[in-house]
């Protein structure tokens, strides 16, 4: 298969990368800067300068690429930018999908969050709705979630990988993470809120296995939902921080997501089923 990977670099992306390529397929990745696009290349990788914001650039990008699949891993989280992440779910897949529409590329597979879903008590699944909030900055990040799924179901074959709380290298969640820096400060709180947590490397082997399922949204999540008085001493641990005091109280929405449609329906499962042995692994390396 053709792929036109958006967001190479990323966290996913760059894991992403030599898995498709090693599977066989032929891949066109996307990168913000000359020096990008040239690791890329040195990859194995056909790539080319990307700016997702630019319309007549991301048409041009995908008809020259001729894929059979559109594969959209793009974010901003390596700046901490939320609205920056926003604008990208909103626009730039808006212009993904329309040039992929004009290509007359049938398939895209595209990440999404586990987090967006409306209150309740129990792991949320892909039948529950989004969040219908208006409190910011949650409905500037809903909103954009939304945007980004409306649009790749235009797409006769589309598949919206929702990801739990990534953790593992170039995520917030690692040894050198944002979260570890908040553990050191002594800024992250042990409450009853609940994570579904999936590491970056599993992240990337759900997108590759998504090029083969049936369209729809499917929860990408590790087996083990959990509180973060549960969940927040062992990542202190793994990373050298003190553990902070446990703390009560949570929000609605932080209540996880149920990973049974990717387990029976896509016959997919995570190396690491639980954060409790991923975490230990954060440390070593």
């Amino acid at each position: 298969m053709r792929v036109f990977l958006a967001g190479a670099t990323g966290a996913i992306g760059r894991l992403l990368l030599p898995l498709l390529l090693t599977a066989g397929h032929q891949v066109v990745a996307g990168s913000r800067s000359e020096e990008g696009a040239r690791a890329l290349r040195a990859q194995g990788a056909e790539a080319l300068r990307l700016d997702v914001f630019d319309r007549a650039v991301v048409e041009r990008a995908v008809a020259a690429a001729a894929p059979d699949a559109v594969v959209h891993q793009l974010t901003a989280l390596s700046g901490l930018d939320l609205t920056e992440n926003a604008r990208i779910r909103r626009e730039g897949t808006r212009n993904l999908v329309d040039a992929a529409h004009r290509a007359g590329v049938r398939r895209i597979v595209a990440q999404s969050i586990s987090w967006a879903y409306q209150g309740g008590d129990t792991p949320a699944t892909e039948a529950t709705p989004l969040d219908p909030t208006t409190e910011q900055p949650r409905a500037a990040t809903v909103g954009g979630v939304r945007a980004l799924e409306e649009a790749v179901a235009e797409l006769p074959e589309h598949v919206v990988l929702r990801y739990g709380t990534l953790y593992g290298p170039g995520t917030w969640y690692a040894e050198d993470g944002l979260m570890a820096e908040r553990l050191h400060r002594g800024e992250l709180a042990a409450s009853e809120a609940v994570n579904s947590f999936l590491h970056v490397e599993d992240a990337a082997r759900a997108a590759l296995a998504a090029l083969e399922w049936p369209s729809g949204t499917v929860n990408v999540v590790d087996d083990d939902p959990a509180p973060a008085r549960l969940w927040v001493p062992v990542l202190a641990a793994a990373v050298g921080a003190p553990t902070p005091p446990a703390a009560a109280g949570r929000a609605a929405w932080e209540r996880g997501a149920d990973g049974t449609l990717a387990r029976t329906a896509r016959g997919w499962r995570p190396t690491r089923a639980s954060w409790r042995q991923g975490f230990t692994e954060l440390g070593r390396g």
